[in-house]
């Protein structure tokens, strides 16, 4: 069956490569993005996906275009990839509220956003895969990023409650927590010193990640809920 897939953050990094890898294999896809026009507009010619321009920490925004991309994958969502986030680094005495607020948005209430206004389509369907995107720094955190961590820490937490409460309508529900991976998120760390820590050897592609969510998305992972599934290379095990 072909599926019908929602991604978010689509239209660069690792949500670039799972607009083109779904639509690769037969997937309807549709993809939202804040700002990266350019790009946006590259992936969906490319790859035959539509885009839609949406900034995911805005409710009345992402229920908009929710309701738009139902129609575009004709009134079925068979999964969702909640992939939207960014990064800021910084000792917490000095991140400002405003860059708090705007990690938390992007990264846990956007997620949140998304779920819920697609949830009634899932549900009346009876069947649904949701994906999260947390991070390796979600379930051990990390120094200087306090609020990125609490942000993905959160994913785990909502992902593992929806599980149980998702269930019975027969919607999986799984996490995804990357580790380092070659994205604009990690350039400006240097190379050499994050494969240090990297008991497999090399820095994460973005296909690692896309081949984990093809996993989840598919027919194979039906027994499968409220799983965090680290994508790290043995850096956190």
């Amino acid at each position: 069956m072909v599926k019908n897939v929602l991604i978010t953050g689509g239209s660069r990094g690792i949500g670039a490569e799972a607009v083109r890898h779904f639509t690769s294999i037969g997937c309807n896809v549709v993809f939202l993005y804040k700002a990266a026009d350019e790009c946006a507009k590259s992936i969906s010619e490319e790859t035959g996906a539509f885009a839609i321009k949406c900034d995911v920490c805005k409710p009345e925004k992402i229920e908009s275009a929710i309701r738009d991309a139902i129609v575009l994958l004709n009134n079925r969502v068979d999964v969702i990839i909640c992939n939207a986030g960014i990064s800021k680094s910084g000792l917490i005495t000095d991140i400002g509220n405003e860059d708090w607020n705007e990690i938390i948005d992007t990264n846990l209430n956007g997620a949140y956003y998304c779920i819920k206004s697609v949830l009634p389509n899932m549900i009346s369907n009876k069947s649904g895969k949701i994906i999260t995107i947390s991070s390796m720094w979600g379930e051990v955190g990390a120094s200087c990023e306090v609020a990125y961590s609490s942000a993905k820490a959160g994913i785990i937490g909502m992902t593992k409650a929806l599980a149980k409460e998702l269930a019975p309508s027969f919607i999986n529900v799984n996490c995804i927590a990357p580790g380092v991976i070659d994205t604009d998120m990690n350039k400006m760390y240097k190379k050499e010193e994050l494969v240090e820590e990297i008991p497999m050897g090399r820095i994460g592609a973005a296909r690692d990640i896309v081949n984990t969510m093809e996993f989840l998305a598919s027919d194979n992972s039906e027994y499968i809920t409220g799983q965090i599934i680290g994508v790290n290379g043995g850096r956190v095990i």
